[in-house]
């Protein structure tokens, strides 16, 4: 089979079956694994699918989202950088908002343990690593908990969100972009992160680079909404530059 062939397969099992992997493709067409990423890079390049940790899914699929165990394995270099860079962010003896996502739940791991906190959550796997902190006053906010994400959401967690004020939240986002803002693929998600960015004073987004320019079915808010932004050194200086003239600070870690 020729390349252009194999693409041409590969583009259909991904519109049949919402994804394909690079090793089950390696398997099925009996080529090495280095071969389907090269397939799958010119079926990026041509705008026909979207590349992701893995494989790759159908272009124009607003509303997919990797599990939770896919998510941590992906930029995972870049996003330790971003969490010691938001550090500095932290309160002295301050409320904190930790949103749900794999770069906060590493900034929730970096706290030190000298640092004094309130720390309000939605997210069980933050919850999770802060529970036996001893500087950390934690506040698990309750709801229906996405299997996907660990977090809760509806109206438990709106309420919760809708009744304090904290200093600072650390949000993120699926996607982000001047033109369309700050997105994820879940509405319920989005109204949540929509609430807890209502709930604070300041807010700082925790995103890799990889995800300026990405586009998801919920949105729920403006780059105009945040703060700061921290994100790494994929993020070109111009990019910077244009999403600063919008009135965000940026750090590239």
């Amino acid at each position: 089979m020729y390349a252009p062939e194999r693409q041409q397969e590969i583009l259909r099992l991904a519109r049949d079956g919402g994804r394909v992997d690079v090793v089950s493709l390696a398997e099925e067409f009996q080529v090495t694994a280095e071969t389907i990423r090269r397939d799958l890079k010119a079926l990026d390049r041509a705008g026909l699918v979207r590349r992701v940790h893995g494989g790759a899914i159908p272009a124009g699929r607003l509303d997919f989202e990797p599990d939770l165990a896919e998510r941590e394995g992906t930029a995972a270099d870049e996003k330790d950088r971003i969490a010691r860079a938001a550090l500095a962010e932290l309160p002295s003896d301050g409320t904190v908002i930790l949103d749900a996502g794999t770069t906060v739940a590493r900034l929730a791991a970096a706290l030190p343990l000298e640092a004094t906190l309130t720390v309000v959550t939605h997210s069980l796997p933050t919850a999770a690593r802060l529970a036996d902190h001893p500087g950390v006053q934690l506040h698990l906010v309750g709801g229906r908990v996405r299997t996907r994400t660990r977090a809760a959401v509806d109206a438990w967690a709106l309420r919760a969100y809708g009744e304090i004020r904290a200093d600072v939240l650390f949000v993120a986002a699926n996607g982000f972009s001047a033109e369309h803002g700050l997105t994820t693929p879940d509405l319920a998600e989005a109204a949540v992160k929509r609430a807890a960015v209502a709930a604070a004073r300041r807010v700082v987004l925790l995103a890799d680079s990889a995800k300026h320019g990405q586009e998801h079915f919920a949105r729920f808010g403006g780059l105009g909404d945040v703060d700061l932004l921290i994100t790494d050194s994929g993020l070109s200086p111009e990019d910077a530059a244009a999403i600063e003239r919008g009135g965000t600070e940026v750090v590239r870690a």
